[in-house]
């Protein structure tokens, strides 16, 4: 983690190991903050993709689910971008900055992403780098709108998946209450973010929680290549825009939109014993074969954990399970949002 914000964790009392990890007490303690109280999150598992130049519209335009041309100054969407074969290979929450894109995608693929977006830009006026310059930040709470209105005038009223920006940072009001920051680095604006005494400090882990009761995937190293777009819900929080020109993987895409039901699409769960990030999972009803996998999860109990499943939509009535013996039960919850069909 950048050391600046990996200082101001521990002096909050969160101490991460290399991997992200900490006490199970620490973590339930962060999670019960998240409920009710107003909360900080260094977000280290993301980063922010930087695309600009002359041909930096067009160019996204031909490689992203979404339509980019919707993405003006102040405005904000979720995109995807597949293989030839309609696999995901990210996803991204993007928005502009003067002239440039900032594509927040996964830390651990994005050096690969960023590598691959590259070979593609051929002849095009397009730069494309990992931006340094900047860091995210998560807040939520009962008290976060009024903490980030003393920085950004607008943070009250500010709709969600809309911008607001200054010098020194943006501020990008999400889906599900939160707000997301990207402060420059060394600024005085994030020292004055860091100095904030009403807030919780919480781990990336425990943000998460927000992104799965929001029925919001992100595309990590375990889950590239698993998953058409409609199988993560991706045109339910608005990342495929169908009425677009072709990118790749578009006509699969495409065809899985408009040539009957979707099989296998992404579930709440919750569950009693600790499954992984990228874990297959089983059910009777198809007893030789896996019927899904885990695209996220978080522990919210001593014994309780929420995930987001991508499951054989079928296999419910007979059950589905973290494990081939059949032990690990996944009950389904409701989503905010229907998973039938979008009608386009």
């Amino acid at each position: 983690m950048y050391a600046f914000w990996q200082q101001w964790l521990r002096q909050k009392g969160v101490n991460l190991d290399e991997q992200g990890q900490q006490p199970i007490e620490a973590h339930l303690r962060q999670v019960a903050a998240l409920e009710r109280e107003t909360v900080l999150a260094p977000l280290d598992n993301f980063v922010l993709l930087r695309v600009e130049g002359e041909d930096a519209e067009a160019f996204l335009q031909g490689q992203l689910s979404n339509d980019i041309r919707q993405v003006q100054p102040g405005e904000a969407q979720y995109s995807t971008y597949s293989t030839a074969k309609g696999r995901m290979l990210a996803s991204f929450l993007i928005w502009r900055r003067g002239n440039a894109y900032y594509l927040m995608v996964s830390a651990d693929i994005a050096p690969a992403i960023a590598k691959r977006l590259t070979m593609f830009v051929l002849r095009s006026k397009v730069k494309i780098t990992m931006d340094e310059e900047w860091f995210v930040l998560g807040m939520s709470g009962p008290q976060a709108a009024h903490i980030l209105q003393s920085h950004f005038a607008e943070a009250a009223n500010l709709e969600k998946m809309r911008t607001a920006e200054q010098d020194d940072g943006a501020l990008l009001r999400l889906p599900h209450h939160g707000y997301l920051l990207a402060l420059r680095r060394g600024s005085g604006l994030e020292s004055d973010i860091s100095k904030l005494e009403n807030v919780v400090a919480v781990s990336p882990a425990v943000w998460s929680l927000h992104d799965i009761r929001a029925g919001i995937a992100w595309v990590t190293g375990e889950t590239q290549e698993q998953f058409v777009p409609q199988m993560a819900n991706m045109e339910l929080i608005g990342a495929v825009n169908f009425k677009k020109g072709c990118y790749p993987g578009q006509e699969i895409v495409a065809r899985s939109q408009y040539l009957g039901k979707m099989k296998r699409r992404m579930f709440l769960v919750a569950f009693d014993q600790s499954l992984t990030v990228g874990c297959k999972l089983y059910s009777p009803d198809l007893p030789e074969q896996s019927i899904g996998m885990l695209a996220a999860v978080c522990q919210v109990e001593a014994s309780g954990y929420l995930g987001l499943a991508v499951v054989q939509s079928q296999t419910w009535d007979a059950g589905v399970f973290g494990d081939e013996g059949h032990a690990i039960a996944l009950r389904k919850l409701e989503l905010p949002y229907s998973i039938d069909p979008i009608a386009e």
